[in-house]
């Protein structure tokens, strides 16, 4: 499976409102911590190895290996293990606000890391949309929660982990797109979200005394059941494809990026539609503002005519 050149922001775009909507099924799962991110990433995995084993194409999940052994586990490792044990885990020291707002500048990371591996300069354009996204997203994130923000000693750890989950996931979505337009994105998802899935499962375990049970699933209350199972089937398996597949299938790979900014703005949409919560009239110019920035990026070659600047 390889997603198409022109789909390749559509992908990012639903692969987007997947992490978006994955609070609200986290919490509803009643798991936390580490223990949630292996929850999560099992189940994700599982789904798509039956997603890639049914798909023509997809189905030799040991290519990326037989490539590259040594440094695909290791990215697999980092990016997957590493990146999402720090954002799980930054939730045990610091507030759901705090980690949402750090996790948001993963597109900047990714610049940076397109920049430094693959030497791909940063326009005034993106260091001016990203700047203003940001600020955008600080005020959508932080209106009427700053004492959220400030929280205490401990919360400088989850910061700090918040921090590692988005460089993590940024230097991974760089590093593995090669992979994915040599053996596709379903292919190369699956065999990275296996290993990560295992990895996770091995570390929380020795870590935390925590050695999840896949099979106990359905023993837990129904709702806890199928809010894990959509956490893993849609958050991860589905939401894992199309953000990764679509950023590996995109021309420019931080233009496609800065999409991960809309990320809070659909969240508060979900909050407002699904839970009745108010948007204040702030959060809807910090809305304006980030969905402004997010189209000025993704639309600057067509304002400007095909040969601006990427």
């Amino acid at each position: 499976m390889r997603i198409p050149v022109h789909l390749a922001y559509i992908a990012v775009f639903i692969g987007v409102c997947g992490h978006a909507s994955s609070e609200f099924f986290a919490v509803l799962s009643g798991v936390k911590g580490p223990e949630a991110s292996v929850w999560r990433y099992v189940i994700g995995a599982a789904g798509l190895v039956i997603w890639a084993l049914l798909t023509p194409g997809s189905r030799d999940l040991l290519a990326p290996l037989r490539a590259e052994p040594i440094r695909f586990i290791l990215l697999s490792l980092i990016g997957v293990t590493g990146a999402y044990l720090a954002f799980h885990w930054a939730l045990d020291f610091a507030s759901v606000v705090q980690v949402a707002t750090l996790v948001t500048t993963i597109p900047i990371f990714v610049g940076l890391s397109n920049l430094l591996i693959n030497g791909i300069p940063l326009s005034t354009v993106k260091i001016v949309t990203g700047i203003m996204a940001t600020l955008g997203v600080l005020v959508l994130l932080t209106d009427g929660y700053l004492g959220d923000l400030s929280g205490d000693s401990r919360s400088l750890i989850g910061v700090l982990l918040a921090l590692t989950c988005a460089a993590l996931a940024a230097i991974y979505s760089v590093l593995v797109k090669p992979f994915m337009q040599e053996h596709g994105a379903l292919t190369v998802t699956t065999t990275s979200l296996v290993i990560g899935a295992l990895g996770l499962w091995v570390t929380v375990g020795l870590g935390w005394n925590i050695w999840v049970n896949p099979f106990a699933l359905f023993s837990r209350p129904s709702e806890e059941s199928l809010s894990l199972l959509t956490l893993g089937l849609w958050n991860t398996t589905v939401t894992q494809v199309l953000w990764l597949g679509g950023l590996a299938a995109a021309a420019d790979i931080t233009r496609a990026s800065y999409l991960f900014f809309l990320k809070p703005v659909i969240a508060a949409l979900l909050a407002f539609v699904i839970l009745t919560q108010p948007i204040t009239g702030l959060q809807l110019l910090a809305i304006a503002l980030v969905t402004g920035c997010v189209a000025v990026e993704i639309f600057w070659p067509r304002l400007m005519g095909n040969e601006a600047k990427t």
